[in-house]
């Protein structure tokens, strides 16, 4: 996701410094005119807003020098926007202490799948006080079809966890409705124009649909990131005391295609959870 966002930033006509931990990553982005950090240290110097895109907690502390002496002089007089999707605990705890270091914080996590980064069509979420989130806005605004504030952390962070929740539970459905139709045997390409053309169409359905009747599943969004996401869900909705069996079962699914050694396929793959022979 971050490479297509960043080339987007750099289209815009935006000054854009990149940095990886794998270096070779930043490689591309040169092409489009982005300048290419050596370090962290390098690109909180050179940047006075730092976009943090990153796969998980552990990977934004690193990067942060969350917990270090580094801490303070990477974050102290800057604009921090979070894009990534991370507990709400987490972000919350993240804001407090990037305030209390002198810096200013925003969560912004996005929907959509890498294809829809590359389109700039993905639609980012906000929370955080008012005058980050302005600027914040004008940043991030290349990437995004739309914009919308939740209102103070980590609601952003909460209302993509929702989104997710219902991502995760009707892309389940939808294979077990596609199994369902197999196994009847059924036309596959007429249940798809079915779906596709009545209220239930959009354009998640379809690509999706489209992987399962094909059983082509190189990844938009991954099995692996689909189950981290499950599992932040999970955690909230504990955290909440509310139901969520939709979820659970979903999590259940996702996760036994992951350990089946498909945890790279794209999250359409969760098909293969329904068949004995799933190859």
């Amino acid at each position: 996701m971050g490479r297509p966002m960043a080339e987007n930033l750099c289209r815009s006509g935006s000054d854009v410094t990149v940095y990886n931990r794998s270096r070779e990553a930043c490689d591309p982005l040169r092409e489009v005119g982005a300048k290419i950090a050596e370090s962290a240290d390098d690109l909180f110097g050179q940047c006075g807003t730092v976009i943090l895109m990153l796969a998980d907690d552990r990977a934004a502390d690193a990067v942060l020098g969350r917990n270090t002496p580094s801490f303070q002089s990477r974050v102290r007089g800057r604009l921090l926007i979070n894009m990534g999707t991370h507990s709400p605990a987490y972000s919350h705890a993240l804001e407090d202490d990037v305030i209390k270091t002198g810096g200013r914080f925003v969560e912004a996590p996005v929907s959509g799948s890498a294809g829809a980064a590359r389109e700039a069509r993905l639609v980012a979420i906000l929370a955080g006080r008012p005058a980050s989130l302005v600027l914040a806005r004008r940043v991030i605004q290349p990437m995004c079809a739309e914009l919308i504030e939740t209102g103070s952390v980590p609601s952003a962070m909460r209302m993509k966890l929702a989104v997710n929740l219902y991502l995760v539970a009707s892309v389940t459905a939808l294979a077990e409705a596609t199994h369902f139709a197999d196994a009847a045997s059924l036309d596959l390409r007429q249940f798809e124009r079915i779906i596709a053309g009545g209220p239930l169409g959009n354009s998640v359905v379809s690509a999706k649909l489209e992987k399962m009747i094909g059983r082509e599943f190189s990844a938009q969004a991954a099995v692996r990131d689909v189950v981290k996401n499950a599992q932040l869900i999970a955690a909230a909705v504990d955290g909440l005391a509310v139901e969520a069996p939709l979820l659970r079962e979903s999590l259940a699914r996702f996760t036994d295609v992951r350990d089946r050694g498909c945890a790279a396929d794209d999250m359409a793959a969760v098909l293969k959870s329904y068949e004995s022979d799933p190859t």
